[in-house]
C-alpha cells in the first residue's frame, strides 16, 4: 500500500471510483467524511468504528440504496442541522434545488448552499442530491465546473440513477 503524506490525518481511507473517501473518527463517533482526490491511497481502519464506517461506505459504493447507520459527531449550527435534515429526506434517485429547500425552511438559497457546503458527513447526509435550479450547481463549497468535487457530485448522482447531470 502506497502511503500518502496526509494519511495520518484519517482513521481510514476508502478507495472510490472518483478518488477516495477519508474517514475521521475518535473511536466513538465519526467526526467527518472527506472526498479525496486519487492521489490518496487506501488506509486500513485505525479502530472498530472506522472499520464499520469503511464497510458502510464500501457497501454504498456497491449498492446506492444502502442506508448508513453510523454514530455521527454533533456538529454545525441549528440552521445547518435543519438543512441537513431536509437533505437527508431526499430519496435516492431524486434531486431537489437549493431554492426548494430554502422555501421549505423559510430561508434563502445561498444560505442553504452554504449549509450544504459545510456538511461534515457527505454520503450519509447526501448533499449531492441538491442542485441549482438551472443545472448542477456547486458542491462542497467548490464551484469549479470541471473540477474534482463536481466530478464527485456527477458520479454520485449517476450512481444513484440520476443520469442527466453527467
Amino acid at each position: 500500500m502506497r502511503t500518502s503524506p496526509s494519511n495520518h490525518l484519517f482513521s481510514a481511507i476508502v478507495p472510490a471510483p472518483f478518488g477516495a473517501i477519508g474517514v475521521r473518527s475518535n473511536g466513538t463517533l465519526v467526526q467527518e467524511l472527506v472526498y479525496l482526490p486519487p492521489s490518496f491511497s487506501a488506509q486500513e481502519p485505525a479502530d472498530a468504528l472506522a472499520e464499520r464506517a469503511v464497510a458502510q461506505v464500501e457497501r454504498y459504493l456497491r449498492e446506492p440504496d444502502f442506508r448508513f447507520d453510523l454514530p455521527l459527531a454533533e456538529v454545525g449550527t441549528a440552521f445547518q442541522r435543519r438543512v441537513w435534515g431536509a437533505i437527508s429526506a431526499i430519496p435516492r434517485g431524486e434531486v431537489t434545488t437549493y431554492g426548494q429547500i430554502a422555501k421549505l425552511l423559510r430561508s434563502a438559497p445561498r444560505a442553504v448552499g452554504q449549509a450544504c457546503g459545510a456538511n461534515w458527513f457527505p454520503l450519509v447526509i447526501p448533499c449531492h442530491r441538491v442542485t441549482a435550479s438551472g443545472g448542477l450547481g456547486g458542491f462542497s463549497n467548490h464551484d469549479d465546473l470541471n473540477g474534482f468535487h463536481l466530478g464527485v457530485k456527477r458520479w454520485l448522482l449517476a450512481h444513484e440513477g440520476v443520469a442527466h447531470y453527467r
